[in-house]
């Protein structure tokens, strides 16, 4: 199994690794949504061979858009800009980088790994 993207173990300990999807129906710097149960996640397929996973739903607007936003960069960190306010979040880390002057708010993010072509998410949000 090779780790795309991970969190500490202990913030992972015990949660299996369910699979969302192949490799190949990600694009480079094109977001895909996804099922992990009954919550909607956000994919995106970097560069670099990293997969970012993060939640969907847009905390800003109520609406699970985030797949369909704009990828691009702040100084080092990969990002995602919403569809719908423009709100603009750190894929490693979920925190808004750009509020718009509104109240913080982050996006659940989930760790990555990438096994035999096939993309899994840890089950439970960090």
């Amino acid at each position: 199994m090779t780790i795309a993207e991970t969190t500490s173990d202990e913030a992972t300990e015990g949660r299996a690794w369910a699979r969302v999807c192949g490799m190949a129906d990600l694009e480079v710097e094109r977001g895909r949504a996804a099922l992990l149960g009954d919550v909607q996640v956000a994919l995106f397929l970097m560069h670099d061979g990293r997969v970012h996973a993060v939640s969907n739903l847009d905390p800003y607007s109520g609406a699970n858009v985030i797949a369909r936003g704009i990828v691009g960069t702040r100084q080092d960190a990969p990002t995602v800009a919403s569809p719908m306010y423009k709100q603009v979040f750190d894929l490693r880390t979920g925190v808004c980088l750009d509020t718009q002057g509104k109240e913080p708010a982050a996006l659940a993010v989930w760790p990555v790994a990438v096994r035999d072509g096939d993309v899994y998410l840890k089950e439970g949000r960090s």
